[in-house]
């Protein structure tokens, strides 16, 4: 501003002065600057952008798999208590994985793997054979079991046809070739794998059938801390601990525990053990409200890694 005030002060003095002089003109404003040249855009960085899509796609196919039609609402209804979304991240469950299913019985968590998988990835569903149980009464419970989930399977090839079942023995369980899974995950079966006394086979064929730094992903009815085991083997609760031995016995490090499916309200004393809970009720309609309002029973969550023993050399 003052290279303008100047000449404009300058020629109200003449003018007072009574000069004659002509005013002075006013001197033209500089031209305005070239304005510089824009910046050149930043690279984008086409990793992270497709893990973002790639992240966001995903989570949109979770919420379309958790509301899809084939599940019913008893099933979905069950969600509440067993939080698939959130169990199933704390597991690491990715596209293109590998996943071994153990003892899917009526294929609750199957209904949400196995959409969830097809087209980018495997599921392996790994059921007993019946005929390597000795009591007769498994035999028929496990043969009921299998065939129904396979009758589910083929009824709904859009979401189950890629699904592969693979029986194993009960006393010599193997889930697949060594090596060849990336994820192993059991749910609500290591009590019945104890009442079968097979609790440690199947642990160190779990171990064997997953990559080195694979996960085996555990949850379960939890027993009260310090409960006796000869007391509660029939009730369905086990302690904590106990799964965690079972599975650093078999080689596997644990890596971390989850209360996404703990339940404060379950006192784990009931006449007929954890199946008097929903959604069994074993007692029927004797005191139903009473078990409908605790829910389903409180369960560890156990996330164990197969050591990389490559990397550790490194």
């Amino acid at each position: 501003m003052q290279k303008l005030a100047l000449p404009f002060a300058l020629a109200l003095v003449l003018a007072a002065c009574g000069g004659g002089q002509e005013p002075a003109k006013p001197v033209a404003a500089p031209a305005p600057a070239k304005p510089a040249e824009p910046a050149p855009a930043p690279t984008p960085a086409p990793p992270v952008a497709a893990a973002s899509a790639a992240d966001a796609n995903w989570d949109i196919l979770q919420s379309q798999v958790l509301t899809g039609h084939w599940r019913s609402e008893a099933n979905k209804a069950r969600d509440a208590y067993r939080h698939p979304r959130e169990t199933l991240a704390f597991f690491g469950l990715k596209p293109g994985q590998t996943v071994v299913e153990l003892t899917p019985g009526g294929g609750w968590y199957t209904e949400i793997l196995a959409p969830l998988l097809k087209g980018q990835g495997k599921l392996v569903a790994a059921v007993m054979d019946p005929t390597s149980a000795e009591k007769e009464g498994t035999q028929k419970y496990l043969a009921k079991s299998n065939t129904a989930l396979r009758d589910k399977l083929a009824a709904d090839a859009d979401r189950y046809a890629e699904v592969e079942v693979r029986e194993f023995a009960l006393t010599t369980p193997k889930f697949g070739e060594p090596g060849s899974a990336d994820l192993v995950l059991t749910f609500r079966n290591v009590h019945n794998f104890m009442m079968w006394k097979n609790d440690k086979e199947v642990f160190k064929a779990a171990f064997d059938v997953l990559k080195p730094g694979g996960v085996l992903g555990v949850t379960d009815h939890r027993a009260a801390p310090g409960a006796d085991m000869e007391k509660i083997k029939d009730s369905g609760y086990i302690p904590e601990d106990y799964v965690i031995k079972l599975a650093t016995d078999a080689g596997f490090t644990l890596q971390e525990k989850s209360e996404i499916n703990a339940n404060p309200k379950d006192t784990k004393d009931y006449e007929k053990g954890v199946w008097t809970l929903p959604p069994s009720l074993a007692l029927g309609d004797k005191d139903k409200d009473k078990y409908a309002a605790i829910g389903e029973s409180d369960r560890m969550t156990l996330k164990f890694v197969k050591p990389d023993r490559s990397a550790a050399k490194q």
